[in-house]
Formats: C-alpha cells, structure tokens, sequence
C-alpha cells in the first residue's frame, strides 16, 4: 500500500500587507500556508495559494475560542492552528511574516538517529553550538547567559531518538532579549551543523520563529494569552519541554534555515514586555517539572497551568481560554 503523504501547515499571523516571507512562503511545495490576520491587518489582505483567516472566519472556525483570546494579540495564531488540525494536519509549522525561507528550508525527520546531548544538563544555551559568538536566545535565564560553552556536553555516539518538536534558527537578525539588542545587538549568522537534540533534564527556550511541530503533540500549540507579548511563546516552550520528556519524546534544533528581516521594534519596549519572563522563567520550569503525571498530552498541559496559577505566573481567566482550546482534542 502507498504511504500517505504527510499534511504540512505553515501558519503566520500578520497585521501587515504581505511580505517577503509571505510571498516565499506561499511558493512552497507540499505545504499549505495559513495566515492569521486580527483587527489591525489590512481589511483587503490577500494573497495567492494561502488561506487567510479573517476575524469573522476565525470566529465560524471556533467560535467559543476565538471569542476567549484577546484581539490584537499573538495568541490569534491558535485559530490557524485550529484550521490546519480541522483539514487533518500532521505536522504544523509556526514561522513569522519576516522570516525569509532560505531556498532549502525543511526539517530533519521527527525520528533517526542524532547526536544527543547528555542529561540533566539543566539551562544550556543552544547557539553556543550553532556559534562562537556572545550570543543567546530569549529566554535563557538571566543568570546563564554568561555560561561557560563547556556546559553543553554530548554524547559520543548519535542516538535513536523520537523527536517531538524542532526549533530552527534564523540568521542575521535572531530571536535574542533585549538586553541583547540594547548592549551589542550584533548580526547573527549561525554555522552549518547537522541537527542536535536535547536528552531529558537538559533546557533551552525556543520559540515560535521557525518551528516544527508533530500531531501528537498538537495540545502544546497553546499560547497563553493573558501573558505579555515577548513571554508567550517562550512560556509555551517552557511548558513544552517536561512534558515531551514526560511522553518519550525530545526536543532537536537544526541549523538557521530562514533569514528575518525583523520589524521595527521599540527594544525598550520589549524589555518591559520582557521582564516577567526575567523573573518567572526559572520557577515555571520547576513548577510544570514538578506537575507532570502518567496522563495524556493534553491532562499534562492543564496540569502545567493549575501549577503555574497557584505560583502566579498565569491568571485564573488563562484557565478559561485553556479550557476552550482542549475541547478540540
């Protein structure tokens, strides 16, 4: 019998006219591009071979989630989720309307045989093996950005391994804090590596730019919506990880495959909206570490989130909205 070709979604969310991305994404084979669109995008977007969603479609998509996110918001992109999993998704890629696709952009194989980091490494920082320079990603605890590289050890041999989730990267202009941008905020271009992994109790942030995710894995695709803009993907990618160590499952990174061309940002700006990640980053691994449970996917995230309510990294109406997102699985 013929092996059914994999569903790949790509799903962006823009207050923009298309882009450059946008365009390139559009052009590729074998995936199908959804854009999310909220009040602030132009009211006649359009563009070719991609599905837009405007509010009104995100609302007849599901009508009792679309009505708990808050407009103007980066937890709309769930609404594209939403429609990627109704037309029988098996993988969805999240990427951003700068991040241009380098001409060979893909992801290596959810399973094959990786080189591995050790165990139980706690917080590393992944761009120390992608780069020599002073560099790391957002979300990288405060106290580690000045981390010895000797930190991130590996395994001697590759391994089998069943990936969960792959982050790749972005060159020139990658996802770093604002203390970065505001004290160096030098250009980026990773080196070409074949793909790592991360073993169990070994911690990177990821997040939302250029990343792979399978259906298994779906219920993970929450973003907490009453959290600031520049934590929301990060926290996702903190809940994340206990839980795919929880499932047998890792998380890889692969080499830049995009290049972003980001838009204007106020940095100042985007430390305020940084500054809970600062604080809470740390206990949020713990308490969702400390949380997990032989149960499913989906009982594992809402037993992340009732402990990250009683620590106050969330709010009781996040509850709500999660709520509504698990009634799709």
């Amino acid at each position: 019998m013929e092996k059914r070709s994999m569903k790949k979604f790509i799903v962006i969310t823009s207050i923009f006219k298309p882009t450059e991305a946008i365009e390139k994404f559009s052009g590729l084979k074998d995936y199908h591009l959804v854009v999310v669109g909220d009040k602030k995008t132009p009211a006649d977007w359009h563009y070719n071979n991609c599905t837009f969603l405007h509010t009104d479609a995100q609302i007849a998509l599901s009508s009792s989630l679309a009505n708990a996110i808050p407009f103007n918001h980066y937890g709309r992109k769930m609404l594209g989720y939403v429609y990627a999993m109704q037309q029988g998704a098996d993988i969805i890629i999240d990427t951003d309307d700068d991040n241009i696709p380098y001409e060979a952009w893909s992801f290596p194989s959810f399973e094959g045989n990786y080189r591995t980091s050790e165990k139980d490494l706690g917080w590393v920082n992944i761009y120390h093996h992608f780069s020599e320079q002073s560099i790391w990603p957002r979300g990288l605890p405060l106290r580690n950005i000045n981390d010895s590289r000797d930190k991130l050890q590996w395994q001697s041999q590759k391994t089998k391994q069943r990936v969960g989730i792959w982050q790749g990267l972005a060159d020139e202009d990658p996802d770093v804090d604002a203390i970065y941008r505001l004290t160096s905020n030098t250009p980026c271009i990773f080196q070409k590596k074949e793909p790592v992994i991360l073993e169990k109790g070994t911690v990177c942030p990821f997040n939302s730019q250029n990343t792979a995710i399978q259906k298994e894995l779906f219920p993970l695709l929450f973003l907490p919506s009453f959290v600031t803009f520049r934590f929301t993907d990060i926290l996702r990618g903190i809940i994340a990880q206990p839980i795919l160590w929880q499932h047998d499952y890792r998380l890889g990174f692969t080499e830049a495959t995009v290049i972003q061309k980001r838009n204007e940002h106020d940095y100042f700006k985007d430390f305020e909206s940084e500054v809970p990640m600062y604080l809470h980053t740390e206990k949020s691994l713990t308490a969702v570490n400390n949380s997990m449970s032989p149960a499913s996917v989906a009982d594992n995230l809402y037993n992340a989130y009732e402990a990250l309510l009683k620590i106050n990294v969330v709010e009781d109406r996040e509850m709500i909205v999660l709520k509504e997102w698990l009634k799709l699985f």
